[in-house]
């Protein structure tokens, strides 16, 4: 089964040739690498998000699969949700699913399902493809949606990832899709996003959580960031990095109403 791209020519160019000249300008291919546990990488449409995409993912040495969690936007499906699919297209070709790691994250875990239809139109996992393969034209990837939830359940499959990815004695990158705050003011919008980066930055889930709650950050992605978080810490990562933070009004000049973005890696 192919999962066809459902944002491409929205999100991003549908047109190969435009797509890899626009990840291109995005990319700093100066930029030194490193062998890193997880990242946070925005899923806004590229003229926004995409040099946030684009400063965290230069800045890994990419590995063979990448394991991606994304919220699951429109609460469609299974709420634990990992694609069946065997390919992702987008424009500039297939990305293969990697399907033992698939088995073994599934053997692992008592929340993940199979399940296409979370992924049929949902772009947070889609529009971090096009910059994998660029990056790693080989890379594979284990595609994971996640609806709301408490924070237990998102410790959970972060340790069933973990243990899967130790299992597997394979290097794994694993990625949490997510954009910061939407439609505040840029000012509000990083008062706010500061505070739960700092949680962030402490590999603190539960603090995370906290901050989300107690200062109504709307922070699409927290699930999967809780997820991350707890996986990268049973993988033995001591600490996390912010590459780059900014908004959308950075592009537009609107600074009255912005959606931010915040670029991550942990190591």
């Amino acid at each position: 089964m192919i999962r066809k791209p459902a944002v491409a020519g929205t999100f991003y160019s549908g047109n190969p040739g435009t797509l890899r000249a626009d990840i291109e300008k995005m990319i700093d291919p100066q930029a030194p690498k490193e062998k890193v546990i997880g990242a946070i990488s925005p899923h806004a449409g590229y003229i926004y998000s995409g040099p946030v995409a684009g400063a965290v993912l230069s800045k890994i040495k990419l590995p063979d699969t990448c394991i991606i969690l994304g919220p699951n936007h429109r609460g469609m499906g299974e709420p634990f949700a990992v694609a069946p699919e065997n390919h992702w297209e987008t424009p500039l070709g297939n990305v293969e699913t990697d399907a033992e790691l698939v088995d073994l994250i599934l053997e692992e875990s008592s929340y993940l399902e199979q399940d296409t239809l979370p992924h049929r139109y949902e772009h947070s996992i889609e529009v971090q493809l096009p910059f994998l393969q660029y990056l790693n034209p080989d890379v594979k990837i284990v595609p994971i949606a996640l609806s709301h939830a408490d924070g237990e359940i998102y410790d959970q499959i972060g340790k069933c990832i973990a243990s899967a990815i130790q299992k597997s004695k394979r290097e794994t990158l694993i990625i949490a899709s997510s954009d910061m705050t939407h439609y505040e003011s840029r000012d509000s919008a990083e008062a706010k996003d500061m505070k739960a980066i700092d949680a962030i930055l402490k590999l603190n889930g539960d603090l995370l959580l906290e901050q989300i709650s107690l200062h109504r950050i709307s922070m699409c992605g927290y699930g999967p960031v809780i997820a991350l978080i707890s996986a990268a810490k049973g993988l033995g990562a001591q600490e996390a990095e912010l590459v780059k933070y900014q908004t959308s009004g950075d592009v537009t000049g609107n600074y009255e109403e912005v959606v931010a973005y915040a670029g991550v890696i942990i190591k």
